[in-house]
């Protein structure tokens, strides 16, 4: 029995704006990779790949992670999805 839950049919609701955060500060798939490592947060290449396609789940301690490594707020990343619950 699978556990995950859906949010439009992907696992995460962040992982385009990650994408697009990345991908703004000129980072590739496996930089945020090694920058999350030297954190002590092992999301390999093709992980971050799949989170962002939407077919990850992502960790909350994954997230803080990102989120530093982008230099960005949790909140920022999570903006668009808190509006649409309203």
């Amino acid at each position: 029995m699978n556990n995950n839950v859906k949010y439009n049919g992907k696992l995460n609701v962040i992982g385009s704006v990650i994408r697009e955060y990345r991908e703004n500060q000129n980072l590739s798939q496996s930089d945020l990779s090694a920058k999350l490592t030297l954190l002590g947060i092992d999301i390999p290449k093709n992980s971050v790949q799949r989170l962002e396609c939407g077919n990850r789940i992502i960790k909350d301690f994954e997230l803080a992670g990102i989120s530093k490594v982008l230099n960005i707020s949790t909140d920022v990343l999570l903006k668009d999805f808190i509006k649409s619950l309203n």
